[in-house]
Protein backbone atom coordinates (compact mmCIF):
# COMPACT_ATOMS: atom_id res chain seq x y z
CA UNK A 1 0.00 0.00 0.00
CA UNK A 2 1.22 3.12 -1.02
CA UNK A 3 1.58 6.92 1.12
CA UNK A 4 -0.92 8.03 -1.76
CA UNK A 5 -3.30 5.73 -1.33
CA UNK A 6 -2.74 5.99 2.82
CA UNK A 7 -3.41 9.62 2.88
CA UNK A 8 -6.73 9.17 0.50
CA UNK A 9 -7.71 6.64 3.29
CA UNK A 10 -6.81 8.77 6.29
CA UNK A 11 -8.74 12.08 4.26
CA UNK A 12 -11.63 9.81 3.26
CA UNK A 13 -12.32 8.68 6.65
CA UNK A 14 -11.94 12.50 8.39
CA UNK A 15 -14.27 13.80 5.62
CA UNK A 16 -16.27 10.76 6.69
CA UNK A 17 -16.35 11.61 10.73
CA UNK A 18 -16.61 15.13 9.69
CA UNK A 19 -19.63 14.95 7.91
CA UNK A 20 -20.89 12.64 11.19
CA UNK A 21 -19.81 15.26 13.58
CA UNK A 22 -21.41 18.51 11.50
CA UNK A 23 -24.53 16.06 11.11
CA UNK A 24 -24.42 15.53 14.95
CA UNK A 25 -24.13 19.23 15.98
CA UNK A 26 -27.12 19.91 13.66
CA UNK A 27 -29.43 17.16 15.36
CA UNK A 28 -28.44 18.66 18.65
CA UNK A 29 -28.96 22.66 17.53
CA UNK A 30 -32.28 21.75 15.91
CA UNK A 31 -32.88 18.82 18.72
CA UNK A 32 -32.87 21.62 21.72
CA UNK A 33 -34.52 24.41 19.44
CA UNK A 34 -37.72 21.72 19.35
CA UNK A 35 -37.65 20.47 22.89
CA UNK A 36 -37.66 24.55 24.10
CA UNK A 37 -40.44 24.75 22.04
CA UNK A 38 -42.31 21.68 22.78
CA UNK A 39 -41.68 22.95 26.47
CA UNK A 40 -43.22 26.48 25.64
CA UNK A 41 -46.45 24.99 24.03
CA UNK A 42 -46.70 22.61 27.18
CA UNK A 43 -46.62 25.49 29.60
CA UNK A 44 -48.66 27.68 27.44
CA UNK A 45 -51.32 24.65 27.40
CA UNK A 46 -51.09 24.99 31.06
CA UNK A 47 -51.28 28.57 31.27
CA UNK A 48 -54.25 28.50 29.12
CA UNK A 49 -55.99 25.90 31.08
CA UNK A 50 -55.50 27.73 34.34
CA UNK A 51 -53.49 24.79 35.53
CA UNK A 52 -51.42 25.17 39.11
CA UNK A 53 -47.46 26.48 39.07
CA UNK A 54 -46.23 23.64 40.73
CA UNK A 55 -47.60 21.46 38.24
CA UNK A 56 -46.37 22.99 35.02
CA UNK A 57 -42.61 23.48 36.63
CA UNK A 58 -42.66 20.05 37.08
CA UNK A 59 -44.20 18.55 34.43
CA UNK A 60 -42.07 20.67 31.95
CA UNK A 61 -38.54 19.78 34.19
CA UNK A 62 -39.94 15.79 33.51
CA UNK A 63 -39.99 16.14 29.96
CA UNK A 64 -37.45 18.40 29.26
CA UNK A 65 -35.20 15.60 30.75
CA UNK A 66 -36.71 12.70 28.68
CA UNK A 67 -36.74 14.79 25.87
CA UNK A 68 -32.71 15.12 26.31
CA UNK A 69 -32.16 11.92 26.53
CA UNK A 70 -34.00 11.11 23.42
CA UNK A 71 -32.01 13.86 21.78
CA UNK A 72 -28.43 12.22 22.69
CA UNK A 73 -29.59 8.46 21.48
CA UNK A 74 -30.24 9.76 18.63
CA UNK A 75 -26.98 11.41 18.44
CA UNK A 76 -25.37 8.52 19.41
CA UNK A 77 -27.47 6.59 16.71
CA UNK A 78 -26.23 9.06 14.06
CA UNK A 79 -22.76 7.62 15.18
CA UNK A 80 -23.55 4.07 14.65
CA UNK A 81 -24.09 3.48 18.22
CA UNK A 82 -26.82 0.64 18.34
CA UNK A 83 -29.60 2.38 20.27
CA UNK A 84 -31.17 -0.47 21.31
CA UNK A 85 -28.01 -1.85 22.99
CA UNK A 86 -27.23 1.71 24.65
CA UNK A 87 -31.11 1.69 26.24
CA UNK A 88 -30.58 -1.96 27.74
CA UNK A 89 -27.08 -0.73 29.25
CA UNK A 90 -28.46 2.83 30.25
CA UNK A 91 -31.55 0.81 31.46
CA UNK A 92 -29.00 -1.19 33.89
CA UNK A 93 -26.84 1.77 34.28
CA UNK A 94 -29.87 3.40 35.96
CA UNK A 95 -30.77 0.26 37.87
CA UNK A 96 -26.98 0.52 39.27
CA UNK A 97 -27.02 4.10 39.82
CA UNK A 98 -30.61 3.62 41.22
CA UNK A 99 -29.55 1.45 43.89
CA UNK A 100 -26.04 3.81 44.75
CA UNK A 101 -28.25 6.95 44.84
CA UNK A 102 -31.73 5.77 46.53
CA UNK A 103 -31.41 9.61 48.07
CA UNK A 104 -31.65 10.79 44.73
CA UNK A 105 -34.66 8.55 43.57
CA UNK A 106 -36.63 9.33 47.19
CA UNK A 107 -36.48 13.00 46.40
CA UNK A 108 -38.35 12.30 42.54
CA UNK A 109 -40.29 10.17 44.24
CA UNK A 110 -41.11 12.68 46.86
CA UNK A 111 -41.25 15.82 44.73
CA UNK A 112 -43.97 13.38 42.62
CA UNK A 113 -46.27 13.11 45.42
CA UNK A 114 -45.82 16.43 46.33
CA UNK A 115 -47.14 17.65 42.85
CA UNK A 116 -49.93 15.38 43.67
CA UNK A 117 -50.74 15.69 47.09
CA UNK A 118 -49.62 19.33 47.33
CA UNK A 119 -48.95 20.03 50.70
CA UNK A 120 -47.29 22.62 49.27
CA UNK A 121 -47.39 24.93 46.40
CA UNK A 122 -45.44 27.51 44.55
CA UNK A 123 -46.01 30.88 45.90
CA UNK A 124 -46.88 29.69 49.23
CA UNK A 125 -45.20 30.79 52.50
CA UNK A 126 -43.87 27.90 54.58
CA UNK A 127 -41.78 26.08 57.19
CA UNK A 128 -40.00 22.92 55.73
CA UNK A 129 -37.31 21.39 56.80
CA UNK A 130 -36.43 24.21 59.65
CA UNK A 131 -36.48 26.88 56.76
CA UNK A 132 -38.75 29.26 56.73
CA UNK A 133 -39.87 31.53 53.41
CA UNK A 134 -42.02 31.55 50.19
CA UNK A 135 -41.63 28.33 47.88
CA UNK A 136 -40.27 29.57 44.45
CA UNK A 137 -40.02 25.94 42.82
CA UNK A 138 -40.82 22.34 43.25
CA UNK A 139 -38.09 20.80 41.00
CA UNK A 140 -37.35 16.92 40.38
CA UNK A 141 -35.36 16.97 42.82
CA UNK A 142 -35.27 19.66 45.10
CA UNK A 143 -37.55 22.51 46.29
CA UNK A 144 -36.02 26.39 46.13
CA UNK A 145 -37.37 28.15 49.09
CA UNK A 146 -36.59 32.09 49.53
CA UNK A 147 -35.90 33.51 52.77
CA UNK A 148 -37.40 36.33 53.94
CA UNK A 149 -33.83 38.00 53.95
CA UNK A 150 -33.64 36.80 50.49
CA UNK A 151 -31.49 34.13 50.21
CA UNK A 152 -32.60 31.13 47.45
CA UNK A 153 -32.21 27.96 49.89
CA UNK A 154 -32.44 23.97 48.18
CA UNK A 155 -33.61 21.30 50.38
CA UNK A 156 -34.22 18.04 49.10
CA UNK A 157 -37.64 16.96 48.04
CA UNK A 158 -37.94 13.66 50.82
CA UNK A 159 -36.28 16.09 53.68
CA UNK A 160 -39.40 18.52 52.94
CA UNK A 161 -41.98 15.58 52.31
CA UNK A 162 -40.53 13.20 55.32
CA UNK A 163 -40.76 16.36 57.37
CA UNK A 164 -43.34 18.56 59.33
CA UNK A 165 -44.85 20.82 56.80
CA UNK A 166 -46.57 24.26 58.04
CA UNK A 167 -48.25 26.34 55.73
CA UNK A 168 -48.96 29.55 56.59
CA UNK A 169 -50.65 30.24 53.52
CA UNK A 170 -53.72 27.59 53.26
CA UNK A 171 -55.95 29.60 55.98
CA UNK A 172 -57.23 32.68 54.93
CA UNK A 173 -56.67 34.40 58.17
CA UNK A 174 -53.77 34.25 60.60
CA UNK A 175 -53.63 35.01 64.48
CA UNK A 176 -50.45 37.37 65.33
CA UNK A 177 -49.11 36.63 68.77
CA UNK A 178 -47.23 39.09 70.67
CA UNK A 179 -46.16 39.12 74.68
CA UNK A 180 -45.79 42.17 77.20
CA UNK A 181 -44.41 42.08 80.54
CA UNK A 182 -46.36 44.15 82.84
CA UNK A 183 -45.06 45.80 86.08
CA UNK A 184 -46.83 44.12 88.96
CA UNK A 185 -47.74 47.68 90.47
CA UNK A 186 -49.73 48.38 87.65
CA UNK A 187 -53.14 47.62 86.76
CA UNK A 188 -53.62 44.71 84.59
CA UNK A 189 -57.34 45.61 84.34
CA UNK A 190 -56.77 49.07 82.43
CA UNK A 191 -53.98 48.01 80.81
CA UNK A 192 -55.71 45.38 78.80
CA UNK A 193 -58.40 47.62 78.09
CA UNK A 194 -56.09 50.31 76.68
CA UNK A 195 -54.15 47.81 74.38
CA UNK A 196 -57.27 46.55 73.29
CA UNK A 197 -58.84 50.03 72.46
CA UNK A 198 -54.95 51.36 71.27
CA UNK A 199 -54.77 47.96 69.02
CA UNK A 200 -58.83 48.47 67.71
CA UNK A 201 -58.30 52.20 66.84
CA UNK A 202 -54.27 52.14 65.30
CA UNK A 203 -53.52 48.79 63.63
CA UNK A 204 -54.94 48.59 59.59
CA UNK A 205 -56.18 45.39 58.21
CA UNK A 206 -57.05 43.69 61.46
CA UNK A 207 -60.60 41.57 61.66
CA UNK A 208 -62.49 42.77 64.52
CA UNK A 209 -64.58 40.07 64.43
CA UNK A 210 -62.02 37.47 65.85
CA UNK A 211 -60.37 40.22 68.51
CA UNK A 212 -58.21 41.36 69.42
CA UNK A 213 -57.33 39.43 72.23
CA UNK A 214 -55.58 40.35 75.28
CA UNK A 215 -55.13 38.24 78.27
CA UNK A 216 -52.65 37.41 81.13
CA UNK A 217 -50.42 34.88 80.01
CA UNK A 218 -47.87 33.77 82.91
CA UNK A 219 -46.23 35.73 85.72
CA UNK A 220 -42.69 36.17 86.27
CA UNK A 221 -40.84 38.14 88.92
CA UNK A 222 -41.46 41.67 87.29
CA UNK A 223 -45.00 41.28 87.35
CA UNK A 224 -48.00 39.66 84.87
CA UNK A 225 -47.02 38.91 81.24
CA UNK A 226 -49.48 39.65 78.52
CA UNK A 227 -50.34 38.47 75.60
CA UNK A 228 -51.86 40.34 72.72
CA UNK A 229 -53.69 38.34 69.59
CA UNK A 230 -54.84 40.17 66.50
CA UNK A 231 -55.96 38.48 63.67
CA UNK A 232 -55.46 39.23 60.00
CA UNK A 233 -55.37 38.50 56.50
CA UNK A 234 -52.00 36.10 55.62
CA UNK A 235 -51.28 39.17 53.07
CA UNK A 236 -50.58 41.76 56.11
CA UNK A 237 -49.38 39.98 58.28
CA UNK A 238 -46.23 41.50 59.02
CA UNK A 239 -48.10 45.26 58.63
CA UNK A 240 -50.00 44.12 61.21
CA UNK A 241 -47.00 42.48 63.27
CA UNK A 242 -45.08 45.91 63.44
CA UNK A 243 -47.62 47.84 64.10
CA UNK A 244 -49.36 46.20 67.25
CA UNK A 245 -46.02 46.31 68.51
CA UNK A 246 -45.63 50.02 67.87
CA UNK A 247 -49.00 50.29 69.45
CA UNK A 248 -48.12 48.31 72.18
CA UNK A 249 -44.69 50.17 72.96
CA UNK A 250 -47.07 53.92 72.77
CA UNK A 251 -49.40 52.70 75.50
CA UNK A 252 -47.32 51.28 77.93
CA UNK A 253 -45.47 54.43 78.18
CA UNK A 254 -48.39 55.32 80.24
CA UNK A 255 -47.95 52.67 83.18
CA UNK A 256 -45.43 52.09 85.42
CA UNK A 257 -42.45 50.31 84.05
CA UNK A 258 -41.97 46.70 85.49
CA UNK A 259 -38.74 46.30 87.68
CA UNK A 260 -37.06 43.61 88.93
CA UNK A 261 -37.97 43.25 92.98
CA UNK A 262 -34.91 43.72 95.29
CA UNK A 263 -34.42 42.57 98.74
CA UNK A 264 -32.54 45.02 101.25
CA UNK A 265 -30.81 43.47 104.52
CA UNK A 266 -29.38 45.94 106.83
CA UNK A 267 -26.72 44.06 108.70
CA UNK A 268 -25.56 46.22 111.99
CA UNK A 269 -21.91 45.67 113.22
CA UNK A 270 -21.77 44.44 117.00
CA UNK A 271 -20.78 47.11 119.33
CA UNK A 272 -17.11 47.01 120.62
CA UNK A 273 -17.02 46.10 124.34
CA UNK A 274 -15.25 49.01 126.23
Amino acid sequence: MTIEVILTTIKTAFLFLGLKALSAIAIWVIGRWLIGVVNSLLRRAFNARRVDGTITTYAVNTLNVALNIFLVMAILGRFGVETTSFAALLAGAGLAIGTAWAGMLANFAAGAFMVLLRPIKVGDFVTVAGVTGTVTEIGLFVTAVDTPDNVRTYIGNNKVFSSDIFNFQTNEYRRVDLKVQMSGAADHNAVMQALRDAVRANVKNIDPKLGPDVEILEFTEFGPVLVVRPYCHNANYWQVYFDTNRQIADTMRAFTAPSRPHTVRLISEPKAEA
